[in-house]
């Protein structure tokens, strides 16, 4: 498991591309399938090993988020919760996040992105024992105009960054999970606000890409990744992790599970769990891991 490493959800923005949805509910409190859209963001993170999670977003909403995951426990980890002024960008993440982020690595997860594969495990725990001072993940797309576009040279290193092009050098969009050393804090608080107004995570990226020390991990045909915060793409989304759990019998960004697993829980806590939620499939689920984990025993 990874000390080195504490977790951001940034979970802030507007929601304004799910209007009238989210006037008045984070989306990343919106259901995709299941669960809340903010499951599958921690459950990257804890996937990763990461157990200390701080979520960010408007003081608005931050009491919804407590009532739903509390200080974390339940999953084994430790959650904290910083309210954003108003949204100012994804650097501003770091900026908020100073105290909590200490000496400490960090690695920032967007709240509305959503991740899957059996190949993303372990290439985000492959860079989190890289010695690299950042790394981001590229993911190939047919509208990479619409994203932060990274462009590689033949060794698969970073020649420029841009955030959506009008023309794009390549098909390859930064995705929503980011790997820092500590300097990031430093580097997010020099940064000035763009045209947008915003503390671009493009300027971070960049900062690192002019020193040599920024990574590129390309996630390939293996690795879903998903932008959850348009109502196509909660429907996509909510279609995909549907589908894998009716066919695998198994869930998707299921936390006391991924905590059990990680030795972060006891079997009574599973089962403490379980029993909460026994009138629901969810519920039945974390019976059924506590059960064949009894007679693996």
């Amino acid at each position: 498991m990874s000390n080195s490493y504490r977790g951001i959800v940034l979970a802030g923005g507007s929601g304004s591309r799910l209007f009238p949805i989210t006037k008045s509910v984070s989306k990343q409190l919106l259901p995709i399938y299941d669960k809340p859209l903010i499951y599958y963001s921690l459950s990257v993170l804890m996937l990763a090993g990461i157990s200390e999670i701080l979520i960010i977003s408007s003081s608005e909403h931050l009491t919804s988020f407590k009532r739903l995951l509390g200080d974390g426990s339940k999953f084994g980890v430790k959650l904290s919760y910083k309210a954003q002024p108003s949204p100012a960008g994804i650097a501003q993440a770091f900026i908020l996040g100073d105290e909590f982020i200490g000496e400490k690595n960090v690695a920032l997860i967007l709240g509305d992105n959503f991740f899957y594969g059996q190949d993303l495990l372990n290439i985000i725990r492959n860079a989190i024992k890289s010695t690299a001072a950042a790394t981001i993940f590229g993911y190939r797309v047919k509208n990479p105009a619409d994203f932060g576009v990274i462009e590689l040279d033949d060794d698969g290193n970073a020649v420029s960054i841009e955030e959506k092009p009008v023309i794009p050098k390549s098909p390859y969009a930064v995705t929503g999970l980011y790997l820092y050393d500590n300097d990031v804090v430093a580097i997010a608080k020099t940064i000035l606000p763009s045209s947008r107004g915003e503390l671009e995570i493009t300027d971070v990226n960049n900062t690192y890409r002019e020193r040599g020390t920024l990574k590129v991990k390309i996630l390939g045909r293996g690795v879903a990744w998903l932008d959850a915060g348009t109502p196509d793409g909660l429907l996509e989304a909510g279609h995909f992790v549907q589908t894998i759990e009716k066919r695998q019998g198994l869930k998707v960004a299921c936390l006391e599970e991924i905590g059990f697993k990680n030795g972060w829980l006891l079997l009574e806590d599973l089962i403490t769990q379980a029993q909460k939620l026994s009138q629901t499939g969810y519920g039945e689920y974390l019976d059924k891991v506590a059960n064949e984990y009894k007679i693996r025993g």
